[in-house]
């Protein structure tokens, strides 16, 4: 059985002084920062804690193969198709009363998750778990995008950029920590329990720090659900993700060929739906003003690359390591710290670095990232453990994208008006995962049929399919390098 790790209107009305104010003192912008990265982190941790502890869950739960990979999967469907919808969700009722929503349906979800005592309970307990984030995360940025404003907001969603990366590997290494560690005889069930006190904690604190000022008496902007718009996107997205997640395992059967296609028609369907009612003076799902501001085309190119060369990376790696190394689960999970810890340190110091050399991070940050992901292949390349050059490579990964994604991120959304904020989260958040099961799929299909080409799932065969995989995702980050040089060049 193989696994897939995993590791979203006419004229704008004119915002309320209640929108787009800064924060009264009462709302301190720091814990409230503070409080919705944690719930954003604790999030993202359940899209990829769940991959270490997938063999613990066929063999407790007497699980198949297709029911672990929809375990692992259902939480990136719902979570892909929803993201747009709870954006709009939060733009509508009130961000901070969104959040709390998703966060509590979130938090329940993962007490159910952790109790389940099939599999089938556990499929959709999961479901829920990604409606639940879809709903709570899209608020994470529109809630930046009010609360601050200039040189506070800049380094609000750097943050934001480090935590968003870092959980995919902070995901592989707590949950190889909770399952190696067998809590109280509990196995796999932890990598789901250890929400349930984390968001009870953060639903009380945002009780306090989210609901003063977001309550019926703040004004809310007119705009309606857009109700078709809605079920066209949603039908895209389902039918782009569901075979992304579920193909590799099936050996990508014609339904799946079958369903992109018909995703690439809904697609067309739903940018033509949503011209037509911005003609007409309705509401589109996500304003033109967002799709035109400036930028925003290359940053949404530049963000599919990063995240699919992360997602392809993390899932190369973590096969090679537990299945031609034979890492243990916590020993794989371990293997993505030095990633993840210099991502997050670059990601939160990048904007302090030389004014002259600010335009150029993110053609540097792909470029680093291609050098850093051909140096791990060749490091491995003899199916032995690496040594020092390996960890030198590890790190280099996480400058490069940390310098890749965060200033791209960051500057697509700095200059975005308040009342477009939660368009441009849904739409941002929604590229993100999808870049992420994009990267899984293609690079995923590319190791496990060179892997396969190869013979034996051995270290040397292992290390050969790792090093053709690399090298591809070094290309695609070659391929975001160029995008950043031709947009300076403008």
């Amino acid at each position: 059985m193989t696994t897939t790790p995993r590791t979203g209107p006419g004229p704008a009305p004119v915002p309320s002084p209640a929108i787009s104010k800064a924060p009264a003192t009462d709302n301190p912008p720091r814990a409230l920062l503070a409080l919705v990265l944690a719930a954003q982190f604790m999030a993202l941790l359940d899209v990829f804690i769940v991959n270490v502890a997938a063999p613990s869950i066929a063999t407790d739960l007497h699980a198949s193969g297709a029911d672990v990979q929809l375990v692992i999967a259902g939480y990136a469907i719902t979570y892909s198709v929803l993201l747009i919808t709870g954006a709009r969700l939060g733009d509508r009722f009130g961000h901070g009363r969104v959040h709390l929503a998703g966060l509590a349906l979130f938090t329940a979800a993962s007490l159910a998750c952790g109790l389940a005592q099939g599999a089938t309970e556990l499929i959709v307990f999961r479901l829920v778990q990604g409606a639940g984030s879809a709903v709570m995360i899209p608020q994470v940025l529109s809630l930046i995008q009010r609360n601050f404003t200039g040189e506070a907001r800049m380094k609000a969603l750097g943050a934001y950029s480090a935590v968003l990366a870092v959980g995919a590997a902070a995901g592989q290494v707590l949950g190889g920590i909770l399952v190696s560690a067998d809590l109280f005889g509990t196995g796999w069930r932890p990598v789901f329990l250890v929400n349930v006190p984390v968001g009870l904690v953060l639903l009380v604190l945002g009780s306090r720090l989210l609901l003063p000022g977001d309550g019926p008496a703040a004004p809310r902007p007119t705009r309606g659900l857009d109700l078709p718009g809605l079920v066209l996107l949603g039908a895209a997205v389902s039918l782009f993700t569901v075979p992304l997640v579920l193909g590799q395992e099936e050996d990508w059967p014609l339904w799946s060929w079958l369903s992109l296609t018909a995703a690439a028609i809904a697609f067309g369907l739903f940018c033509a739906y949503e011209s037509r009612l911005a003609r007409r003076g309705g509401a589109p799902l996500i304003a033109p003003s967002v799709l035109r501001h400036p930028g925003m085309g290359l940053a949404v190119f530049r963000i599919l690359a990063v995240m699919a060369v992360n997602g392809g990376f993390l899932f190369a790696l973590t096969l090679h390591v537990q299945g031609g190394l034979g890492y243990s689960a916590l020993r794989a999970g371990l293997t993505f710290a030095p990633t993840a810890v210099v991502f997050g340190l670059v990601g939160l110091t990048w904007r302090t670095w030389p004014a002259s050399w600010q335009r150029a991070l993110t053609p540097a940050g792909f470029v680093i990232t291609a050098l850093a992901v051909a140096g791990v292949g060749l490091a491995l390349k003899s199916g032995d453990e690496g040594g020092a050059p390996l960890y030198v490579a590890y790190a280099g990964v996480g400058v490069g994208l940390a310098l890749a994604f965060s200033p791209t991120l960051t500057r697509a959304l700095a200059t975005v008006p308040p009342e477009n904020a939660a368009d441009a989260s849904g739409l941002l958040a929604t590229v993100t995962q999808l870049g992420q099961l994009t990267g899984v799929a293609v690079f995923g299909t590319l190791f496990l049929n060179r892997l396969e080409s190869l013979g034996a799932s051995q270290a040397y065969t292992s290390a050969e399919a790792l090093l053709a995989c690399m090298f591809a995702l070094a290309g695609t980050a070659a391929v975001g390098a160029v995008s950043g040089l031709v947009l300076r060049r403008r």
